[in-house]
């Protein structure tokens, strides 16, 4: 799991770890349009649905609203950036108590 760059830092490789290690998560589409996802109930999101959770195959799951809008049709955005959370981020339902704790313990095992 995850990744180190050069200087030592840590570096999420999927949703679990973002959320793990709090860092929100950031869609960039062409347009210059993003927007912060909180990342524990992305990845609850993500869970629920057994999708790929890895940051490249979740990129194919968001879009650009104002893309859409001009285009009629969904835009995918071109890259996953993991920012620091703040209260302006997007929030889903998060994962119940009982589930976040059974994935940490398996994470830190």
């Amino acid at each position: 799991m995850g990744g180190w760059t050069r200087d030592g830092m840590r570096r999420a490789t999927c949703l679990f770890e973002a959320a793990a290690w709090h860092y929100a998560v950031q869609p960039v589409c062409l347009c210059g349009h993003n927007a912060t996802f909180n990342p524990h109930g992305l990845w609850w999101h993500f869970q629920k649905r057994r999708w790929d959770d890895r940051l490249e195959p979740a990129r194919e799951h968001f879009w650009c609203r104002r893309c859409s809008l001009q285009n009629r049709r969904r835009v995918r955005p071109v890259r996953l950036e993991l920012v620091s959370q703040s209260t302006r981020d997007i929030e889903l339902a998060f994962p119940p108590e009982r589930e976040w704790k059974r994935a940490i313990s398996r994470f830190r095992s």
